[in-house]
């Protein structure tokens, strides 16, 4: 077993090859998720327009996938040091991150009108997700100083980290009983995020 040095120069090459990595596995999401899109079933405006609510699925999932790699830039920029906790941390954020495609393809098998437990199935990996994304957040900031360091300041008080899983729970319930408004609270979570946190980008400067 190899393990990391905490030299400084070692820390920067392993973050970078963590940061490398995690880019890598988010191009693959989103090019198996864009490969999930199907022809129309007809060369005709109509068949085109029929599709529309897969192509809606696609943008949401594309819009996710592209918060959490925007937050992840973001984060890494205010840290100067990963240890192995943080390296496991990522790989279990990765793993429920890359079961997107997945759920946002079976949402998309019952479309125009999506099915209650494909739309629960895909807010329980959204959840998973946001809750992954919490210990690497932990495990970064204690890696790097503690709650003193540049990116613990920077998220102090992070209200959106404690109000999207409740949305989601809110989702992933309503989904058995109306699935189209399960979507739109997913879509008013990535809304949320859509919109890098200030501070982090002033903690990454």
């Amino acid at each position: 077993m190899f393990w990391v040095s905490s030299a400084s120069g070692d820390s920067e090459m392993h973050k970078g090859r963590m940061e490398a990595f995690t880019d890598g596995v988010i191009a693959v999401i989103i090019t198996i998720m864009v490969l999930e899109l199907r022809l129309p079933r007809a060369a005709t405006w109509h068949a085109l327009l029929s599709d529309f609510p897969v192509f809606l699925s696609y943008v949401l999932s594309f819009v996710y996938v592209g918060i959490y790699w925007n937050n992840h830039h973001h984060m890494l920029q205010a840290v100067e040091r990963v240890n192995g906790r943080v390296l496991w941390a990522n790989l279990f954020f990765l793993f429920w991150l890359s079961l997107l495609p997945f759920t946002t393809s079976w949402l998309n098998e019952a479309h125009p009108v999506p099915a209650s437990v494909p739309t629960a199935v895909y807010g329980i990996v959204l959840l998973l997700a946001a809750l992954a994304w919490i210990p690497l957040l932990r495990t970064l900031i204690a890696a790097n100083g503690g709650e003193a360091s540049r990116l613990g300041a920077a998220l102090r008080g992070d209200w959106k980290t404690v109000v999207s899983p409740i949305g989601y729970l809110a989702g992933i319930a309503l989904a058995f009983f109306a699935p189209i408004l399960s979507c739109v609270i997913y879509a008013a979570i990535a809304v949320l995020w859509f919109i890098p946190d200030r501070r982090l980008e002033a903690g990454a400067n």
